[in-house]
C-alpha cells in the first residue's frame, strides 16, 4: 500500500459481521486499492494480439525477402509480400473475435460470490470483492479470496486443488480458508483477509480460465517442422546465391531474385495462420451454441476423445426433481413423516436438488434445531437434530440400512428409474463424530427425475462415432441402470455397484472395460476411474455439475461442466456448457474433430510445398543451372494449389476422430509427394533446356506447368472424398491457372511472364506431370492402406 493510502487505511472502520460492509466502507477499500484485482481472464490484450501476429519469425523472414524484391524489382515478383499483410490481418481479426466471444461468454459462466453489504446479500463477481467483505459460503461455492471463517454449520472445505489431499477439511469459526478451494458440504461465512495478488492461490483461478494457443500435439508438431525448415534456410540461401552467380554471371539482381524465389515457398507460414484461424473459428462456432471453451487446446483434446464419463443427474436427467410419494415404514404415519421431512428441508439453508424437492412437498413444522449434518456426497447422507423431536437422517438406503428389507424395497423401486432416499431416526446426535449411529428406518422417500429429451439422441451419436459412454453416478446402481437402459445405452441392464470395485488400478481398469453403468461411486472413485481408463490408453472426457465431480473433472483429459453447476466445477473444467444441455456435447466433439482433421489435411499441402522447395533449392544449386522460377511463378502455384484451397478445406466438415502421431502421419504423404513434384520439375527443366528453339521464358513455363499439375493432383488427393464445393474448388484452381497461362488480358501471361507457345516443351511438361500425378496417386494408395491397417 502506498504512503498516501496509509492514513486512509488507519481511519478505516471495521465491518459488522451480520450486515457486512457499508457502501462507505467499500469505497474506503476501493480507494486504498484493497480490491480483488486479479484478472478473471488471462487472455492477451489487443496490443499483445497485434504484436504476436505482426512480429513473428516467419513475417521477419518473408519481410526481409520482400524488402529485397522492393529494392531490385519488379513488383510482380514481390506479390508474396502482400500475403504477410493479408495473413496478419486475418490472424488479428480472428483472434480479436475469439477474444470478444470468450470474454462475453465468461461473464455469463462466471463463478459469483454471495457478499453481505448494508445488511443485504448481493451476488458479485470475484473482482468486485474487497478486503474485509463478508462472503456467504454454501455447497459447491468456490472460495475466491483468502479469509477466516466467521460462521460454520457443518462446513467442509475441499482443498484438493491446492494440496492434492482429497479428504474434505472440517472448518470451525476462526479457521483459515484459502482461495482456490471450494465448499463440499455445509454452510458458513468468511471474512476476506487477503485479496488480489496477495491471496495464497490468486493465480489458480487465472490459470483455470486461461485460453492459450500452446501445449498441444498439433502445434508442437508444426513448430518442430518449422524449426527444421528455419535451420535449412541459411545454407539453402548461400547455395542458391553461389549457384546463380556461377550460372547467370555477376548480375546481383538476378542472383537475389533466384534466391528469393527458392526460399519463399520453403516457409509454410500459412500453416501456422490456418491453425490459429481454425482454433479461433472453432471457439466462435461453439460460443454460438452457448459453449464456453476456457482453453483452446481443449478443442484438440475433444477430437481425440474415445470415452465420455457422464454423471446421471444433470446430464442424462434434469437437475430438478419432484417428490413422487412418501412410503412410511413400520409404525410411522405419513403425516408425522412429512413433518420430519419438512423440518429437514428448512434445516439446510443451501439444500441440494433432492432436499429442495422434499422441502417443496413437505411444509416445515417449525421445530427448533440443535444440530445439523449437511449432506455429503462422500458419506451419502445428511440430517438434523431437533429439540424434543429426536435425531433424523436422510440418505441412501443401502448406506443407512444396508442388508435390511427396507434397503431391498428401495432397490426394487429404484429399478424403475426412480431415486429413493431413506428417512431414519438415529440414536446419536447428527453432529456427533460417531453419527449416524444406529438408524431405525421410518420411511422411503421416492423422487422422480425427468430424463433429458436430448439424452437418447446424444448417446446414439456417440455410439455411431465409436465413443463409449460410461455413466458414473453416486446414486443407487439399479436406479442409474434403469435410466440408462431406457436410453438404450449398451450393457446398461447390468449395472455395477462401485462399492464392490477393486482398489487396484489395473483390476479397476478391467472392470471399467466390461461395463457402462456404475452406481454408488464416491468422488475419490470417480477420480480413480478416470485414471484407470487413461492407463489403458483412453482419452477421457468427464462431464459433471456437482462438487463431487470436481476431482474427476480436473484429472480427465477434457473436463466438461454444466453452466448451472457449482462454481468449483466451472473453475476446473476446460469446457462449460452454459445452456446445460447434454445435446451440445456432440457438437463440441464434432467441432474438435473438424478442426484437427482439417489442419492435418491442409498440412499435407503446405509440407508438400516445403519438401519440393527444399529439393529444388538444393538440386538446382548443386547442378549449377539458373533457377527455373521467378518469385511470382511460385506465388501463383502456391496460391492456387495451397493457399486459397487450404483456407476452405480448413473450415470444412470432418468427423474422423483424431489420433496421435500427427507429424509422422502428415509426412507419409507430404514427403513422397514433395519429392515427386520436385524431381518432376527438375527433370522437365533439364529436358527442355536442351531444346535450342525454346526461349528461357518458355523453358521456365514448362517447369511451371509440371510443378502446378503435380501440385494440383496432390490437392485432388487431399480433398477427397469429393463434394460439389470441393469439385468447384479444384476446377476454379485449374481455370485460374489456365487464365494466367493463356490469356493476354489483365493478370494473364504477360503479368506472370509465361509463354506456352513452344509445343515440344509443353508436351514434355504434360508427360512428366502425368507420370508425377500417377506416382502421387500410388503414394496416396500406399499411405491409405497403411493407415487402414493401423486402425484395424
Amino acid at each position: 500500500m502506498s504512503t498516501a493510502q496509509e492514513p486512509l487505511a488507519a481511519l478505516r472502520t471495521e465491518p459488522d459481521v451480520r450486515t457486512g460492509l457499508s457502501a462507505a466502507q467499500v469505497a474506503e477499500r476501493v480507494a486504498a486499492g484493497e480490491t480483488n484485482d486479479v484478472p478473471a481472464r488471462a487472455g492477451r490484450t489487443v496490443g499483445q494480439i497485434v504484436r504476436a501476429n505482426v512480429f513473428t519469425r516467419f513475417n521477419a523472414i518473408v519481410g526481409v525477402l520482400f524488402a529485397i524484391i522492393l529494392v531490385i524489382g519488379p513488383i510482380q515478383d514481390g506479390l508474396f509480400g502482400f500475403v504477410i499483410i493479408i495473413n496478419t490481418g486475418i490472424g488479428i481479426v480472428q483472434e480479436l473475435r475469439a477474444k470478444r466471444t470468450l470474454e462475453r461468454l465468461a461473464i455469463v459462466g462466471e463463478a459469483r460470490s454471495r457478499v453481505r453489504r448494508d445488511g443485504a446479500v448481493a451476488e458479485l463477481s470475484p473482482s468486485a470483492v474487497v478486503l474485509d467483505d463478508v462472503i456467504e459460503l454454501g455447497p459447491g461455492d468456490k472460495i475466491v479470496v483468502d479469509g477466516v471463517v466467521l460462521a460454520a454449520d457443518g462446513l467442509e472445505v475441499d482443498e484438493s486443488l491446492l494440496t492434492g489431499e482429497s479428504d474434505p477439511v472440517h472448518k470451525q469459526i476462526g479457521d483459515p480458508v484459502l482461495s482456490g478451494s471450494f465448499v463440499s458440504a455445509g454452510t458458513g461465512a468468511q471474512q476476506a483477509t487477503k485479496v488480489g495478488r496477495e491471496a495464497y492461490a490468486a493465480k489458480l483461478a487465472e490459470e483455470a480460465s486461461r485460453f492459450t494457443l500452446v501445449d498441444s500435439e498439433l502445434r508442437s508438431g508444426i513448430n518442430k517442422i518449422l524449426k527444421i525448415i528455419t535451420y535449412l534456410l541459411v545454407p539453402a540461401a548461400a547455395l542458391i546465391i553461389y549457384s546463380q552467380f556461377r550460372t547467370v554471371g555477376s548480375d546481383l539482381d538476378d542472383a537475389l531474385r533466384g534466391m528469393v524465389a527458392a526460399l519463399v515457398p520453403m516457409v509454410p507460414e500459412g500453416l501456422v495462420l490456418l491453425t490459429s484461424i481454425a482454433f479461433a473459428v472453432g471457439v466462435i462456432r461453439l460460443g454460438k451454441r452457448q459453449c464456453l471453451v476456457q482453453e483452446l487446446p481443449a478443442i484438440e483434446g475433444l477430437a481425440r476423445v474415445d470415452t465420455v464419463c457422464a454423471d446421471k443427474t444433470g446430464t442424462l436427467t434434469e437437475n430438478g426433481m419432484r417428490l413422487a410419494r412418501v412410503q412410511p415404514l413400520g409404525e410411522h404415519e405419513e403425516e408425522g413423516v412429512r413433518a420430519v421431512l419438512g423440518a429437514l428441508g428448512v434445516a439446510d439453508p443451501r439444500p441440494n436438488a433432492s432436499l429442495a424437492a422434499v422441502s417443496d412437498g413437505c411444509p416445515s413444522p417449525g421445530w427448533p434445531l440443535t444440530g445439523t449434518a449437511p449432506f455429503s456426497s462422500a458419506r451419502k447422507w445428511g440430517g438434523a437434530s431437533f429439540d424434543g423431536h429426536g435425531h433424523w437422517v436422510l440418505g441412501a438406503p443401502d448406506v443407512l440400512a444396508d442388508g435390511t428389507p427396507e434397503a431391498a424395497e428401495a432397490e426394487r423401486i429404484g429399478a424403475e428409474g426412480l431415486r429413493v432416499l431413506l428417512l431414519g431416526r438415529s440414536d446419536l446426535a447428527v453432529d456427533s463424530p460417531q453419527a449416524p449411529g444406529r438408524v431405525t428406518p421410518a420411511a422411503l422417500v421416492v423422487l422422480e427425475q425427468k430424463v433429458r429429451p436430448e439424452a437418447a439422441g446424444t448417446l446414439r451419436y456417440f455410439a455411431e462415432q465409436d465413443v463409449e459412454v460410461k455413466v458414473i453416478s453416486g446414486d443407487n446402481a439399479v436406479s442409474v441402470g434403469a435410466v440408462a437402459a431406457s436410453l438404450d445405452l449398451p450393457r446398461a441392464r447390468t449395472p455395477v455397484d462401485a462399492r464392490e470395485l477393486p482398489a487396484d488400478r489395473e483390476a479397476l481398469a478391467g472392470e471399467l472395460e466390461g461395463a457402462t453403468v456404475f452406481g454408488r461411486v464416491t468422488p475419490a472413485q470417480k477420480r480413480d476411474m478416470v485414471g484407470a481408463l487413461q492407463s489403458r490408453g483412453h482419452t477421457v472426457a468427464m462431464t459433471g455439475d456437482g462438487v463431487n465431480d470436481v476431482l474427476a473433472l480436473k484429472d480427465a483429459d477434457i473436463g466438461v461442466a454444466m453452466g448451472s453447476g457449482s462454481p468449483a466445477t466451472r473453475a476446473v473444467a476446460q469446457i462449460v456448457l452454459l445452456d446445460n444441455s447434454f445435446a451440445t456435447l456432440p457438437h463440441v466433439v464434432a467441432e474438435g474433430r473438424r478442426v484437427i482433421g482439417n489442419i492435418e489435411r491442409v498440412a499435407n499441402l503446405f509440407l508438400t510445398k516445403t519438401v519440393y522447395s527444399v529439393l529444388l533449392a538444393i538440386a538446382i544449386g548443386g547442378i549449377g543451372v539458373p533457377f527455373p522460377f521467378l518469385p511470382r511463378h511460385l506465388t501463383l502455384i502456391g496460391s492456387l494449389t495451397i493457399g486459397i484451397p487450404a483456407f476452405f478445406l480448413a473450415l470444412a466438415p470432418n468427423t474422423e476422430r483424431a489420433r496421435s502421431g500427427f507429424v509422422r502421419r502428415v509426412l507419409r504423404l507430404a514427403a513422397p509427394s514433395g519429392v515427386v513434384a520436385g524431381l518432376g520439375t527438375i527433370v522437365t527443366y533439364l529436358l527442355v533446356r536442351g531444346a535450342a528453339s525454346a526461349t528461357p521464358i518458355q523453358q521456365s513455363t514448362a517447369a511451371v506447368v509440371t510443378l502446378y499439375l503435380i501440385a494440383l493432383w496432390v490437392l485432388v488427393v487431399v480433398a477427397r472424398p469429393f463434394t460439389w464445393w470441393k469439385t468447384v474448388l479444384v476446377l476454379a484452381s485449374a481455370a485460374s491457372f489456365a487464365h494466367a497461362l493463356f490469356s493476354p488480358i489483365v493478370f494473364g501471361r504477360q503479368f506472370w511472364e509465361l509463354d506456352p507457345g513452344h509445343g515440344p516443351t509443353m508436351l514434355i511438361a504434360l508427360i512428366v506431370a502425368l507420370a508425377g500425378a500417377a506416382l502421387v496417386e500410388l503414394s496416396a494408395f500406399v499411405v491409405d492402406r497403411r493407415l487402414a491397417a493401423g486402425r484395424s
